[in-house]
């Protein structure tokens, strides 16, 4: 990663870089930050150098370098970064394609081979584990790749379809296996988050997410919060406010703009939730 970063020049980068490859980022952090809430979105995310702290309600994980999360929704949790050693932090973030994922579940299931643990706890969608060699040498080999833009183009796609075969057949592939079995309530609720996040300034009502996983309110329920850890109108509103969060710091938009814009009609219970959520005004977090 730091032969990437060399390679890029991004020794003063902080936070995350696109690559060449579509849905493959880049993370680099100095200093690390102390808990705060962030919106996870799915995915894989690789840990090279430096620890972090997830906190999800009333669990934790933590991972550090040579660990790798596999999220199979978007999640709202808080997060802790540690650089050690004054070593920045450096990451991965891999987005897993749907129709890639369906493609290679469907071959799996054609040979006859589903996930030994497809059942294990598949409703928690956040799980970390230490890179094997198989996949460690394919993020190895995509870093490389990522410093030629021949490179990149040619074999870059191919390699983060391996990661993601690799991660499908790994210990906590079964998060995707789930992800990918349209009728369970886990791809559902998958369905429901992606709504959510495309919508979220909308009126949305759990009654009308309930019907649009064509579940009762209550199955719904208790489904999102298996998956999530959260009620739905909880994971809604966080999902505002990070996005709100992101218009104030970065794009400079006004508070009461930012929670018209996210959904809110009343800019006073946006304030009071936005400082309840990040334990800072908006004005604060411009200082």
């Amino acid at each position: 990663m730091q032969s990437y970063v060399d390679s890029q020049r991004l020794n003063s980068l902080e936070g995350v870089a696109e690559t060449t490859v579509p849905g493959v980022r880049f993370y680099r952090s100095t200093t690390g930050c102390e808990r705060q809430p962030l919106l996870y979105q799915s995915g894989i995310i690789i840990l090279g150098q430096g620890s972090k702290t997830i906190h999800l309600a009333d669990q934790h994980v933590d991972y550090g370098a040579g660990d790798y999360l596999v999220l199979g929704v978007p999640m709202p949790i808080e997060c802790e970064a540690f650089a050690l050693q004054q070593q920045p932090l450096l990451g991965l973030n891999i987005d897993v394609d749907p129709t890639l994922l369906h493609q290679q579940v469907d071959q799996l299931l054609r040979f006859g081979n589903g996930h030994p643990c497809q059942r294990c706890n598949p409703e928690l969608g956040l799980r970390a584990a230490q890179l094997d060699a198989r996949l460690a040498d394919a993020v190895a080999r995509l870093l490389t790749a990522l410093q030629t833009d021949a490179e990149a183009s040619i074999i870059g796609p191919a390699i983060v379809a391996e990661i993601i075969y690799f991660t499908l057949v790994g210990p906590n592939g079964h998060v995707l296996f789930d992800l990918a079995q349209h009728d369970g309530h886990y791809a559902r609720i998958a369905r429901v988050l992606n709504r959510i996040h495309a919508a979220y300034a909308d009126n949305l009502t759990v009654d009308e997410l309930a019907t649009s996983a064509n579940m009762s309110v209550s199955a719904f329920h208790r489904a999102f919060r298996q998956v999530t850890r959260e009620s739905p109108l909880q994971y809604l509103k966080k999902v505002r406010l990070n996005k709100a969060k992101e218009l104030i710091v970065n794009e400079g938009k006004r508070a009461s703009d930012a929670a018209h814009q996210v959904g809110y009609s009343s800019p006073s219970q946006f304030s009071r939730e936005f400082k309840r959520h990040f334990k800072a005004t908006p004005k604060a977090l411009l200082n």
